[in-house]
């Protein structure tokens, strides 16, 4: 399905000078890399990247402190200490830049630049889940001290020209040589080119123009991005946003579930609680075996995975009165039928009685750490099956909002590669 053009102005992406680790000062670029702030496992994953080199980016997205202010300030510091060595270094002129990932046959290349933000309302960026205040307020903190965009987020847009305007710059760009290239240790190479030629940032431009795209990956850092521009009183920097722009008619990308633990759970408690209103049996590991059943289960409907006493708890059928009582009826029935959808206002709201709050819930991507977190806590983790992007772009487009952390878009940028400065 081709994205039609929207009603008015669309999407306005303009080149801006990029802030970016000097080669030679540091151990390697793939060691200073990171994977977004909300994806990285606490504590292992941050203590492994900050262990690993001294400059990881870790230390500005994820600065290590006993408050809020006290981490937004440290973070600062270490931006400004890092600019006063030579660790960091902004480029000469304003750029668009392409960016590259690759492992095997995945291939995503899209455009990175600053997005000038637009309100939900104009329909120009569709977000597409919700967001929890408290995390906005923290990566404004954050943003607000450190004056800077530390990382893009993912947008999808459909494109229309397959050899020309933005596509067409995206593919010469990789013919040139690259201002980087590195390899991660998942396995993802990565590379990245400067567009500062003028006639081919106004193919961008054009391109674009009439464009709408959707939120893949970075839901509260542009709600973020929305409340700073709000605090301005003039224009400027604070009208745009860092983001990457992929077209997804030629670089599908994955979409893939994002798993509860629930921290204080018992998975014996979280199954009597249950039984009584769906169908639980037990299926047989290992992890990906179990997933699997998963994954044929959630072809007819409803589906959830338990986890974390060492066994695997297959949770289907929900009683449809319990359902009809429990899920609100304002809403599409696409989005009244999401697994995320039922598990928040069935599961967690009526039948656990759970806050969604982190003391009580973690939103964690990765399916084995969130099964071995619940091992050690003692908790239960709630394993789902991905939604298709296409269901999330109908909805979004519906001006709809799915519960918050219900998709995983990917492969997600590296943080580190490139920066934003606001001042």
């Amino acid at each position: 399905m081709t994205t039609p053009p929207t009603e008015g102005p669309g999407l306005r992406l303009i080149p801006f000078r990029g802030l970016r680790y000097v080669p030679e000062r540091v151990g390697s670029l793939a060691a200073v890399t990171s994977p977004p702030y909300d994806v990285v496992v606490r504590p292992d994953g941050l203590n492994a990247l900050e262990s690993a080199e001294p400059h990881n980016i870790v230390r500005l997205i994820l600065p290590q402190a006993a408050t809020p202010r006290e981490r937004n300030e440290q973070a600062a510091r270490t931006l400004r200490d890092w600019l006063a060595e030579g660790i960091l270094r902004t480029d000469p002129e304003p750029a668009l830049y392409v960016y590259e990932q690759r492992r095997g046959e995945l291939l995503q290349r899209g455009v990175i630049g600053a997005l000038a933000l637009t309100p939900p309302g104009d329909g120009i960026v569709l977000p597409h889940e919700d967001v929890m205040p408290e995390v906005v307020a923290d990566r404004a903190g954050l943003m607000r001290t450190t004056a800077a965009n530390l990382e893009p987020l993912l947008l999808t847009y459909r494109g229309e020209q397959p050899d020309g305007g933005a596509a067409g710059v995206v593919e010469a760009a990789v013919a040139r040589p690259p201002l980087f290239a590195t390899t991660t240790e998942d396995g993802f190479s990565h590379r990245l080119w400067a567009v500062t030629d003028p006639e081919e940032i106004a193919a961008v431009t054009a391109d674009l123009g009439h464009r709408q795209a959707l939120i893949a990956d970075g839901h509260h850092r542009w709600a973020t991005y929305l409340r700073l521009q709000a605090e301005q009183s003039a224009p400027g920097a604070w009208d745009f946003g860092l983001v990457l722009l992929v077209d997804t008619v030629r670089y599908p990308l994955r979409v893939r579930a994002i798993h509860r633990l629930l921290r204080r759970l018992p998975v014996a408690e979280a199954l009597a609680a249950l039984a009584p209103s769906f169908r639980v049996r037990r299926v047989e590991g290992p992890l990906p075996a179990a997933m699997a059943a998963l994954g044929e289960a959630a072809g007819a409907g409803n589906a959830f995975l338990l986890a974390g006493d060492g066994d695997f708890h297959l949770v289907t059928d929900p009683d449809p009165a319990l359902i009809d009582r429990t899920v609100r009826h304002d809403r599409p029935e696409a989005w009244r039928r999401l697994d995320a959808t039922v598990l928040h206002a069935t599961l967690l709201d009526e039948l656990w009685r759970i806050p969604d709050a982190p003391e009580h819930i973690a939103y964690i991507h990765d399916t084995e750490a969130t099964v071995a977190m619940a091992e050690r806590a003692g908790g239960t983790a709630v394993l789902l099956h991905p939604v298709h992007e296409e269901v999330v772009r109908d909805l979004a487009r519906q001006g709809v909002t799915m519960p918050r952390k219900s998709t995983s878009f990917g492969p997600k940028p590296a943080t580190g590669l490139v920066l934003r400065s606001l001042d």
